[in-house]
């Protein structure tokens, strides 16, 4: 049974004057009048009330014992996580002026604080962000495309013209430079403003560093925790080139140019192919930046020229491209591309705060005025008699030296020994923002009268997630100078609260904070801050890329199967992205054995379309038991469970072992059990056909199996009175298809005389 704090008096006010007034017979017969407007029933009632106010003091003694060992035990409660983005600074001043922002500038959302993290000079130019993407076209267009370009196909004979069309990239869809373009290339065209002279804004970019931001699209990439001295799969990021056009090497073949580039210097401390990032691109000199002015028309936008802009306003503005390369062996996907980009995280700074004055007892504990100290930020200067020292954070005070160096007695008198252990230490609760010192044999104390000055940062916590396009202004920006950012904030999360950190207050006890176990994975990837899960698979020895492995075929490795509570992309199949995943591998990674090797993946949706033809019981609306059979069967199929829907549906399968989290791995869709669900709502009579395909397969007579981190996603559904619907019918039928895939038209440029 479980422990819990016994009560040393459960009694209330009126227990107290009920037993206070049995006793008056026996002790005082002559007192009769028992009544409230009698004296001396208003006395009892003064001390049941002094004694109940003392009664509850009492019992919280077993409470305050339980938080005192609880804290006895060192119980880590998670501190704030400032949210981290992605912000682009418009250079709109009127005379084309190049600014340098400082790195920890301020920019708000709101009410909302973040920093820069680095400085940038901030160039008078915009970009726009072009690929040139495939296209397919009819037999008798590629002919005349043929004829049309002729003369540039005959400089290489062998080569076959491949049809494309300019694209805009943005934020509402991705592009595969390996698979959707003809190049594999990312082109950015440098604009001036409409008004600026474009010789002026030539020098201001020369020898400038150019800051471009990269949003790339890496949401089904896996993650991979290798072992101790093996690395990961993401141990070496891909290689990218950044190229710009050298116009005085400009070749001539055939009578017809070749566009030709030069390889510009970048540096960046991001992997911009796992996820947003800035590289710094160094500019050439002023001759040096321009592009190709006197194309002709036949020759714009072929080969590596750079892809042609149909707005003839626009292209007149194009001071230069930025031609971005990736690497043949990564697929580079993007969303968005930018310049000007820099990026920030959700802090405020706090410079010399006076936490207080030492008095030289051991043990000193001090608190921070601010909550949510971000973890690592804090440091500390102690000032006595005109001097001032600069103490250092430390982990654990065990590790921390003597206050007083004192010799080692089993040296020789001519050895001299230094004890490197530092003492003037000290211990951040960031959580709590608190400080705690040393006893003086394990840190040193600060002295009587000593002055403590702080200064770290303090987040928000989850508040600093904020959207797209919410940072609008900076008080110390330079005039003329507006942010933007052009995809939300992301990371922020708020500290653990006490009760949370007492329900697993057990697994803490039993895993250490150390991943051994499969519960210990499942309990600690759950509480990784800023990620939200509704599902964590634990596959122990099993490698999802060794084929048709099973758990136990690959000791060593754990695979950590993830499924996000939320992801608006795709509501009915959620999948991990890059910084879901980035986040658990920054909790994970010191967690873990140095011989384990973890692997962080999301399902593998396989489309099922399934058709059922019902009959419906009378005294039954039909439109009810329809919508209300479709809503059982995607709740059966689900690849993670919602706690209240499964609880309110007791009766059904969902309630059985194995299915309270969700579809299980490994497990086949039945054709049987999905009717005999169906048939357990209220209302249906019967079930009369059930029609069940994989894919653009036929019907499947039995069942779909599962493998691996397979799991079912519901394509196409349809219930229909009678006869179910053919499959398809329901593949064509306008609203039926699959509710992931967004088809978005595109106009064909008509021929023109």
């Amino acid at each position: 049974m479980p422990i819990t704090p016994p009560s040393i008096d459960d009694r209330r006010f009126q227990d107290l004057v009920r037993d206070a007034l049995a006793r008056v017979p026996v002790h005082t017969p002559e007192w009769t009048q028992l009544g409230e407007s009698d004296p001396g029933v208003t006395l009892v009632e003064l001390f049941a009330f002094l004694t109940e106010s003392l009664l509850y003091r009492a019992n919280r003694v077993p409470e305050v014992s339980r938080l005192k060992f609880l804290r006895l035990l060192g119980l880590p409660l998670a501190a704030a996580t400032p949210a981290r983005g992605l912000v682009v600074l418009r250079n709109e001043r009127p005379d084309a002026r190049a600014e340098t922002v400082a790195g920890g500038t301020e920019l708000r959302a709101g009410e909302v604080a973040f920093r820069t993290v680095a400085a940038l000079d901030v160039l008078p130019v915009e970009a726009r962000a072009y690929v040139k993407f495939r296209v397919q076209t009819g037999e008798a267009d590629e002919a005349y495309y043929r004829l049309l370009y002729a003369a540039a196909q005959a400089e290489t004979p062998e080569a076959e013209l491949t049809l494309y069309e300019t694209r805009v990239l943005d934020m509402r869809s991705s592009v595969d430079l390996a698979r959707d373009t003809v190049d594999g290339m990312l082109w950015l065209a440098l604009l001036h403003a409409k008004d600026a002279d474009p010789d002026a804004v030539r020098a201001q970019l020369a020898g400038r560093t150019l800051s471009v931001g990269l949003m790339p699209y890496v949401d089904d990439a896996p993650k991979t925790l290798g072992t101790q001295g093996h690395g990961g799969a993401d141990a070496a990021a891909p290689w990218v080139r950044y190229e710009m056009p050298a116009l005085d090497t400009t070749a001539i073949s055939g009578g017809h140019r070749q566009a030709t580039y030069r390889v510009r210097d970048a540096r960046s401390s991001d992997d911009v192919l796992a996820g947003p990032g800035v590289v710094e691109v160094s500019l050439p000199a002023q001759a040096e930046i321009d592009t190709w002015r006197d194309l002709d028309p036949l020759e714009a936008g072929v080969g590596d020229f750079p892809p042609a802009i149909d707005d003839s306003a626009l292209a007149d503005r194009v001071l230069t491209w930025l031609r971005i390369v990736p690497s043949s062996s990564a697929r580079a996907r993007f969303l968005w591309a930018g310049v000007n980009a820099v990026r920030i995280e959700q802090r405020i700074a706090v410079v010399n705060e006076l936490v207080g004055e030492g008095d030289g007892r051991p043990d000193q504990q001090f608190k921070l005025a601010r909550a949510g100290v971000v973890a690592g930020s804090v440091r500390l200067d102690l000032a006595l008699a005109g001097r001032t020292e600069r103490w250092q954070s430390i982990d654990d005070l065990m590790a921390a030296g003597p206050e007083v160096r004192a010799l080692d007695a089993q040296r020789a008198p001519g050895q001299v020994w230094h004890d490197p252990r530092p003492s003037e230490v000290f211990v951040v609760d960031a959580e709590a923002g608190t400080l705690r010192f040393g006893d003086g044999l394990r840190g040193r104390r600060p002295p009587a009268g000593a002055r403590l000055v702080a200064h770290y940062d303090s987040c928000d916590g989850a508040r600093g997630n904020v959207p797209e396009h919410a940072l609008t202004s900076g008080p110390t920006l330079p005039p003329g100078v507006k942010p933007d950012n052009p995809l939300p904030t992301w990371g922020g999360a708020d500290a653990e609260s006490a009760q949370s950190g007492e329900k697993r207050v057990s697994s803490f006890i039993r895993h250490r904070d150390r991943l051994v176990t499969a519960d210990d994975f499942a309990e600690i990837a759950r509480r990784a801050p800023g990620v939200d899960l509704a599902r964590v698979e634990v596959l122990a020895a099993y490698h999802p890329d060794l084929g048709a492995s099973e758990p136990g075929d690959a000791p060593g490795v754990v695979t950590l199967m993830l499924v996000p509570r939320h992801d608006p992309r795709q509501p009915s199949a959620p999948a991990p992205d890059r910084a879901l995943l980035d986040a658990l591998c920054r909790h994970l990674d010191p967690r873990r054995l140095v011989t384990t090797e973890l692997v962080l993946r999301g399902p593998e949706y396989v489309p099922l379309w399934i058709s059922l033809g019902i009959t419906v019981a009378g005294g039954f609306a039909v439109p009810a038991v329809r919508d209300r059979v479709k809503q059982r069967l995607i709740d059966y199929l689900a690849p993670a469970r919602d706690a209240e829907r499964t609880a309110a549906q007791a009766v059904s399968a969902l309630a059985l072992p194995g299915m309270e989290n969700g579809w299980p791995l490994r497990k086949a869709v039945n054709r049987l059990e999905l009717m005999a669900e169906a048939s357990r709502e209220p209302g249906v009579l019967r079930v009369d056909e059930l029609q069940l395909a994989q894919g653009a397969e036929g019907q499947v007579p039995v069942d779909v199996p599962m493998r691996g981190l397979q799991l079912p996603r519901i394509a196409g559904l349809s219930v229909e009175l009678g006869s179910a619907l053919p499959l398809d019918a329901l593949r064509g039928r306008s609203g039926s298809g699959d509710p992931q895939r967004r088809i978005v038209p595109v106009p064909v440029v008509p021929q023109e005389c």
